[in-house]
């Protein structure tokens, strides 16, 4: 129990702050719930615990079990995960800090200027690119490209 807890560590915590979202303890003994309630068990990986779950199986096959008994529970994480970045979008807002922005134009300039922290991007977002070359050298000019995408939109 002692390696596994220094090996949690060693892997998924960084900077003294996990490096993950969750974690998710799956075997087929208790030994996964020893290790959860153990003082072995660094507390900075047991707040990140996301469920505990039996397998059936060993190696890969229990690896992909674990995972498709633990759906609802990975798809909450993300979905927390995302409204959290929104509300922070929004705080930027409503604090009126000037550090947020919206829109093709506004974003590419925020981006060439190197302004950008964190980009919001809409999954489902159709985009159209164009390349446009330079005939002379054969190069891509900024310019010409950002300017086809906007137009595209």
């Amino acid at each position: 129990m002692r390696r596994v807890g220094e090996l949690a560590v060693q892997f998924f915590i960084t900077n003294d702050r996990p490096n993950v979202a969750g974690l998710i303890l799956a075997g087929s003994a208790e030994f996964k719930t020893e290790l959860s309630d153990s003082d072995l068990f660094d507390p900075r990986l047991r707040a990140i615990v996301v469920k505990i779950v039996d397998v059936s199986y060993g190696g890969e096959n229990g690896f992909n079990q674990a995972i498709e008994l633990s759906q609802e529970a990975l798809s909450n994480v993300k979905f927390v995960q995302e409204k959290k970045l929104i509300q922070q979008y929004f705080d930027l807002i409503s604090q009126d800090t000037n550090r947020y922005c919206f829109g093709i134009s506004d974003t590419f300039k925020a981006l060439e200027q190197g302004a950008v922290e964190t980009l919001i991007v809409w999954e489902n977002l159709e985009t159209i690119r164009y390349q446009v070359k330079n005939p002379q050298t054969g190069g891509t000019p900024a310019r010409c490209q950002r300017n086809a995408l906007a137009a595209a939109h």
